[in-house]
């Protein structure tokens, strides 16, 4: 269990992340806590696996940006999380992207506040 720890405390501070945000973007929803805590699991997979290989795809237009293009990568990554997720809804891109940004930004400050 000792083992498990970091992975519940980062599910956690997703979970609350994304409920937060749902507060503030009007066009994010969640049906029920059921969805928030799959979407919350899902979306640390998505961030574990699919974001790294949309990051090694789009590598060109990242360095022509400056890094800028890996915002609209995240929104792409949260999109897609509340398109396999049911009772998750995104009204739209600038909902995920805004949400995306305010999502990581959360889950930094509460990381440092709590370690």
């Amino acid at each position: 269990m000792g083992n498990l720890a970091p992975f519940f405390v980062q599910w956690g501070l997703t979970s609350l992340s994304l409920w937060v945000a749902s507060y503030i973007f009007s066009g994010l929803r969640f049906a029920d806590g059921g969805s928030l805590l799959i979407a919350a699991l899902l979306l640390g997979f998505a961030n574990a696996i699919v974001k790294p290989l949309l990051i090694l795809f789009t590598l060109p237009l990242t360095v022509l940006t400056m890094g800028l293009f890996l915002l609209v990568i995240n929104a792409l990554v949260l999109m897609l999380v509340s398109a396999l997720v049911t009772g998750f809804t995104i009204s739209s891109f600038w909902t995920a992207f805004f949400a995306s940004i305010f999502i990581s930004l959360f889950s930094l400050f509460i990381s440092g506040v709590l370690f």
